[in-house]
């Protein structure tokens, strides 16, 4: 087994409970794309993946795991390009503005990467919301400091599940992709350690995914990731 050195975050539901800060942006989005239509916003969070009887993001809808481009090429299918990037940057905006004043962290989740920080493991965070998004969420949170870099779906040439943002940690840390963990909630975070060539694609059960949608794709399933510095350290006395 390869020694892990590093670990790459997704943000939502795997450190913020994505339901408990999400909800009610998805809902602004929704709203401010329908011109104030309840109904027609109620339309556009349905096909985003919002189950109105669970009042929870289905596991790996769009809105769950994909990039405010993915929800404008969902929504407006027929914009032209500049009117797309218009969009676009609308949505950034309300994401990096509301969706990190708004950022709930999971329970322990801060306590946890104070422990993994300590332990010299190199620290980032691999999102599908936007750069700037990930940063504020990350000084909202507290733990700004205790992060080499955060990656949204604006900082590479191609999002997640595509293996860039592995490539580009692995380049600032000067670590190889064998020696990083990923862990997310979601198919697109495993899929991305996959084919990135991560050490270990760690699922948790805290955010939109499940076991039964997690498991082809993961190396193991934790339920949080709070769980993380005695699975790894468990995992270093099985290798001795």
């Amino acid at each position: 087994m390869a020694e892990i050195k590093g670990i790459l975050f997704d943000k939502d539901g795997t450190l913020v409970d994505f339901n408990a800060t999400w909800l009610g942006v998805a809902d602004f989005m929704a709203m401010d794309a329908s011109e104030g239509d309840r109904w027609k916003a109620d339309r556009l969070l349905a096909a985003a993946g919002f189950d109105f009887t669970t009042k929870r993001f289905k596991p790996d809808s769009i809105f769950a795991s994909g990039s405010n481009m993915d929800v404008v090429e969902l929504w407006f299918p027929r914009l032209s390009d500049e009117d797309q990037m218009l969009a676009v940057a609308r949505f950034n905006e309300i994401t990096s503005a509301q969706g990190s004043a708004m950022a709930v962290a999971l329970p322990g989740i801060v306590e946890t990467l104070g422990v993994l920080h300590r332990k010299s493991y190199r620290l980032g965070v691999a999102t599908n919301d936007s750069t700037s998004g990930a940063e504020k969420t990350l000084l909202t949170l507290g733990v700004a400091q205790l992060f080499d870099a955060a990656y949204g779906y604006d900082a590479v040439a191609n999002p997640k599940p595509a293996p860039d943002t592995v490539l580009a940690f692995c380049d600032l840390t000067g670590l190889k992709p064998a020696a990083i963990a990923m862990i997310g909630d979601s198919r697109h975070d495993l899929e991305m350690a996959r084919v990135g060539g991560c050490g270990l694609a760690i699922g948790v059960l805290s955010g939109t995914g499940t076991r039964q949608s997690l498991s082809p794709v993961a190396d193991v399933i934790l339920d949080s990731v709070a769980d993380l510095p005695a699975f790894l350290s468990a995992r270093v006395r099985e290798a001795i």
